[in-house]
């Protein structure tokens, strides 16, 4: 069995980039004394849609609550089938749910960990009405395929939660698609601590989702249709608008981050670095590895090669322990097998550090540590 190198750091798996900018964008809002849904908020939808160059961004308190919208906006009902990967956080799926719809899984792509359209399309039965494409850990699926649902009138509805500053073909994540949802959760590469954005370049899906996230109003006090409170506050929004400035010195950084583990990693037995298609740029909200037991080294598995980080006093992440199809809600233990990709990757994955303030000596130290850990 590999050593483990003593616990000469401690580093973090995520750390969040507040500066006096944020504090100060913050403490406006405050003193201005308007601190629910206002003018900020407004301002950071402006500057939101400009950023990726969509018609319309609609800001909500959560990106559950942006796939939510959309998928109500579309007209997603009892019955409905909606496909998404069963490789993904909860919050993928469970707006289907919510709207009394059914959920259909596809397996993911080994390599990207994600589904592209024409699995999709190839995937889609009478029933189904939307889809919900995942750009897993910041990298954002293959839309090639998307003629083969529209011609079938199947939505296509993009969840770029992690995927703020990715890009496919020369397109920022969320632009080709029906619509799409990003968060801003406290953990994301941007954040405001709890909120999200849907964007969009269809007016009526931009209407819908701004009445949904209101009671369902139209005219104040005049409710239209069902709706929930997924207003985001100006307070959470100036700090949103504070980070957006920062978003490509951000970005940057997690890229180099992802070179260097790219390059020094790349070679060990048993660990398979992210792999990141022709014409992606990833935006790394996680940096995930794959260990693969029978080629390590001293063939220690995931779970053992992560105990012996933590050991080491590295930070490491699990997305995602289970398949959504393995989880009660969406099936339970009876699904197994169902999807074996996606099962089998759940019990390979691991995600290192990789945030902006990851230093030189930190990426270094966890790659020095893994090395051993796996027994080189």
């Amino acid at each position: 069995m590999g050593g483990v190198l003593p616990n000469l750091r401690s580093v973090q798996l995520v750390a969040p980039y507040l500066g006096e900018e944020e504090i100060a964008s913050v403490a406006d809002v405050l003193r201005s004394g308007q601190l629910a849904q206002g003018p900020v908020v407004a301002s950071l939808e402006r500057e939101f849609a400009e950023l990726l160059g969509v018609k319309h961004a609609v800001a909500v308190n959560s990106g559950t609550a942006a796939v939510h919208c959309a998928l109500n906006a579309i007209d997603i009902g009892e019955d409905d089938e909606v496909l998404t990967t069963p490789f993904t956080f909860a919050a993928s799926a469970s707006p289907i749910l919510m709207q009394r719809g059914l959920v259909g899984f596809v397996d993911i792509d080994e390599q990207t960990f994600n589904v592209d359209l024409e699995r999709y399309a190839a995937a889609a039965g009478p029933a189904v009405k939307a889809v919900v494409a995942v750009d897993l850990f910041g990298l954002p699926y293959d839309h090639s395929g998307a003629g083969g649902l529209r011609s079938r009138g199947i939505a296509v509805i993009e969840d770029a939660c992690q995927a703020i500053g990715a890009s496919r073909d020369g397109s920022a994540a969320g632009v080709r698609c029906d619509a799409a949802a990003f968060s801003f959760y406290a953990t994301k590469n941007v954040i405001t601590g709890e909120g999200g954005m849907l964007v969009t370049g269809d007016d009526a899906i931009a209407a819908s989702a701004r009445r949904f996230r209101q009671h369902g109003q139209g005219e104040r006090y005049e409710y239209l249709e069902l709706g929930y409170n997924y207003r985001l506050t100006d307070v959470l929004a100036a700090i949103g608008r504070a980070q957006l400035k920062r978003l490509n010195v951000l970005t940057q950084s997690r890229r180099a981050n992802a070179a260097f583990y790219d390059e020094a990693l790349c070679d060990l037995p048993g660990v398979t670095v992210p792999f990141v298609p022709d014409g992606a740029v990833h935006a790394y909200h996680q940096y995930t590895i794959l260990i693969d037991a029978a080629a390590t080294p001293n063939h220690r598995n995931r779970d053992e090669v992560r105990s012996a980080l933590e050991q080491a006093g590295i930070a490491t992440g699990i997305y995602y322990p289970k398949p959504l199809h393995l989880h009660p809600l969406f099936g339970g233990p009876e699904r197994s097998g169902e999807f074996p990709v996606a099962e089998r990757v759940a019990k390979q994955v691991l995600s290192l550090p990789i945030h902006p303030a990851l230093s030189e000596a930190d990426r270094t130290y966890v790659a020095s540590v893994l090395k051993t850990v796996v027994g080189l």
